[in-house]
C-alpha cells in the first residue's frame, strides 16, 4: 500500500511540474489588423520554428481591436495600419500604459477594379470623389456609363480610417459596403463589374484575376504602379502608409525578441514575400525610439 501511495505521489508530482511548465511558457499575444494578418502568421510560423519553446499567438478584428487590446493589457503587440488616434493614446495614458510605436513593413494600397473594367489609372481626388460619393458613374473618370459600386472596410479597420483621414478628408458615401477584411472586397470585386475597392498591396499581388489602377498625386500628374519597389519607397505611389505594431514600454523579453526577428534581414524578407515592402531607412529612426 505504501510503495502504491508513493508511485502515485511520485505521478502527480510529475503531472504537477508539467502543468507548471506550460503555465510559465507565455505566448506573445499578437492581435489587430486585418492587412498585416497574413504577413503576421507566417512571420510567427518561422520564427516559432527557428526558436523551439517560444509561442507567438497572431489573431486579427482590425487596428481598432488590436490597438484596444494594448490599452486594455489583453495584448503584447497591437498590430495597426493607422496611428493610434489622440483619444486612443488619452485611454491608454489614463490605463498606465505607454503606448510605443515599431514600424515594421510599407504597404501601397491598391484601388482595385473588376478585370473588365476599361479604367486603370485614377488620380488621389478621382478616388477621393468617388468614396465620397460625388462621382457615382464609372463614365465620368474615363469608363463606361454604369453605376460605381463602393465596396471598403468596416470602422474598426484601420484601411478604413486611412482612406477617410487622407484620402477622402471626409465622410464616406453611404452607399459604400462595409466588408469584414481584403479578401471579402476581392472576391466582391470578382464578382461585380462596377466595382470599386482598396486592399494591401500583399493581397492585391496574391489574388489574380482583378485589375489594380495606377494612381497620380494629382491632375496632369504620372501615374504610378502600387507593386513598383522604386515607386512606393520613394513616395511616387500617392497611396503608400506604414504598418505598425504599437507596445506598451520599450521592448524587453520574448516581446523584444520576436520584433528583432520582424525587423531581421530575414524577417523583411518574409515581408516582402507576403507582397509587402521593407521598410526605408527613414523608420529605421522610429524604431530605435523602441529600443530596437
Amino acid at each position: 500500500m505504501k510503495k502504491l501511495i508513493v508511485a502515485g505521489l511520485g505521478i502527480a508530482m510529475i503531472a504537477s511540474m508539467a502543468f507548471d511548465a506550460a503555465a510559465k511558457q507565455k505566448y506573445v499575444q499578437v492581435k489587430g489588423s486585418d492587412t498585416l494578418i497574413n504577413m503576421m502568421q507566417k512571420l510567427a510560423e518561422v520564427y516559432m520554428a527557428e526558436n523551439p519553446g517560444k509561442a507567438v499567438s497572431v489573431t486579427g478584428g482590425g487596428s481598432g481591436t488590436g490597438i484596444a487590446s494594448i490599452i486594455n493589457g489583453t495584448a503584447d503587440i497591437a498590430n495597426a495600419s493607422r496611428l493610434m488616434k489622440d483619444k486612443e493614446i488619452q485611454q491608454a495614458v489614463q490605463n498606465n500604459v505607454n503606448p510605443v510605436r515599431v514600424v515594421v513593413a510599407l504597404d501601397s494600397l491598391c484601388i482595385v477594379v473588376n478585370p473588365n473594367n476599361p479604367v486603370q489609372q485614377l488620380t488621389v481626388e478621382d478616388i477621393a470623389k468617388i468614396y465620397r460619393g460625388e462621382v457615382a458613374n464609372w463614365k465620368e473618370v474615363g469608363g463606361e456609363d454604369l453605376k460605381i459600386s463602393l465596396y471598403g472596410r468596416q470602422p474598426n479597420s484601420g484601411t478604413y480610417d486611412f482612406m477617410k483621414d487622407d484620402i477622402l478628408k471626409s465622410d464616406y458615401s453611404p452607399k459604400m459596403r462595409q466588408m469584414n477584411g481584403n479578401a471579402q472586397i476581392i472576391e466582391a470585386i470578382k464578382a461585380d463589374r462596377s466595382a470599386v475597392g482598396y486592399v494591401g498591396v500583399g493581397y492585391a499581388k496574391e489574388a489574380g484575376g482583378i485589375g489594380v489602377a495606377k494612381v497620380a498625386a494629382k491632375v496632369g500628374g504620372t501615374y504610378y504602379d502600387p507593386f513598383n519597389t522604386e515607386d512606393v519607397k520613394n513616395g511616387n505611389y500617392p497611396i503608400t502608409r506604414p504598418l505598425q505594431q504599437y507596445i506598451n514600454g520599450q521592448a524587453a523579453g520574448d516581446v523584444k525578441e520576436f520584433i528583432q526577428f520582424e525587423l531581421s534581414p530575414k524577417g523583411q524578407e518574409i515581408v516582402e514575400k507576403e507582397g509587402f515592402f521593407a521598410i526605408p531607412e527613414e523608420y529605421k529612426d522610429v524604431n530605435k525610439k523602441a529600443g530596437l
